[in-house]
């Protein structure tokens, strides 16, 4: 079996695009770096993929489109540089790979996107989706008439044909969290959770996932209140106040997606801090600095390079060696973080 450049990234112990921008000599990457790379792989016996010439020989045009909502979000943010990854790997064989950023849902936008895309004969979609009746129309069509795979990325549309999700098992994720809650609430008293927009399939089907976990085997934890933050700081600053008011017995919050600064500025300010257990997700470095302060006690993560990454490679796979994905749902690992191994 011939040498694999995840394979090289694996014994140098750095990403796969770092090894491929020192083997093709592009990119900012430092002169040591690449050498040591190099030869590393020169020791491994790997042979330069002939993907790219073969690509350009026979004149294949691969073109892909990845559609980003809640770009306003940071765990967004990580997930782009990801697909800046799988776009560099697959431009550098030849293909084309065009990603458009929206901030909020705008499920209208993402309808002209796809149909723009059409237009100029793109042969693959990734993008995250959100609740929407007309958009689950748009994709269904996609997939089943006009013969477009799409791939859904961080959050999940099971019925619309698409060709598989790559992103973590929201649902498990927020059965998870409430496991955590049990643990150090005692497995009694009140909760909040407070969640982000409305329409975001993954981050419903966390707060579904929690809530439903607490009711069948956490009945001493009441749920007091779900809180919409729209993936607003200030949003889910002025739920949290409202929380604390209307609640004044509260033990716990649990925090689906983006707001938790907020979540933790309100808490710190009222000294709830470390006395209102709370959970949240990603692990971002203002979550990782609550963290550590003991304001949050548990992280959940989800690995946003994969889920930016994956989707443009799969559809790369597809369209140039026609290799479907191994599985319909690749889901991410499901971590853990404390203050102590964070």
């Amino acid at each position: 079996m011939p040498v694999t450049l995840e394979e090289i990234a694996k014994a140098a112990g750095v990403s796969r695009g770092t090894v491929d921008r020192a083997l093709h000599d592009r990119g900012r990457i430092r002169p040591e770096v690449a050498a040591e790379i190099k030869k590393l792989a020169l020791e491994m016996g790997y042979q330069p993929s002939r993907a790219g010439k073969a690509l350009a020989m026979s004149g294949k045009k691969i073109k892909i489109g990845v559609i980003l909502q809640y770009m306003e979000t940071p765990f967004m943010m990580q997930t782009l540089k990801g697909v800046q990854e799988g776009k560099q790997e697959v431009e550098s064989l030849g293909g084309i790979v065009q990603i458009c950023e929206i901030e909020k849902v705008r499920p209208d936008k993402v309808i002209k996107l796809m149909e723009d895309m059409r237009r100029q004969r793109f042969q693959g979609i990734a993008l995250t989706p959100s609740e929407n009746p007309e958009l689950k129309k748009v994709i269904s069509k996609y997939c089943k008439e006009y013969g477009i795979p799409i791939v859904m990325m961080n959050a999940d549309l099971e019925d619309t044909g698409r060709l598989c999700f790559v992103g973590q098992d929201n649902y498990q994720s927020g059965r998870t969290a409430a496991g955590l809650m049990r643990e150090i609430t005692g497995g009694k008293g009140q909760v909040g959770v407070i969640t982000g927009e409305v329409s975001n399939p993954g981050l419903k089907a966390r707060r579904n996932g929690f809530t439903e976990e607490l009711q069948k085997c956490y009945p001493h934890i009441q749920v007091a209140a779900v809180c919409y933050s729209h993936d607003e700081e200030e949003e889910a600053a002025r739920a949290t106040e409202q929380l604390l008011v209307q609640y004044p017995q509260l033990t716990g919050i649990y925090v689906t997606g983006h707001g938790v600064s907020g979540v933790c500025r309100v808490l710190k300010k009222a000294g709830k801090d470390g006395k209102i257990r709370m959970i949240a997700n990603d692990f971002l470095e203002e979550n990782k600095k609550w963290l550590k302060e003991g304001t949050i006690n548990f992280l959940i993560g989800q690995d946003a390079r994969t889920q930016g990454y994956e989707p443009v490679m799969i559809l790369f796979r597809l369209l140039f060696d026609q290799i479907k994905p191994e599985k319909e749902l690749l889901h991410t690992e499901i971590a853990i973080k404390t203050r102590y191994n964070i």
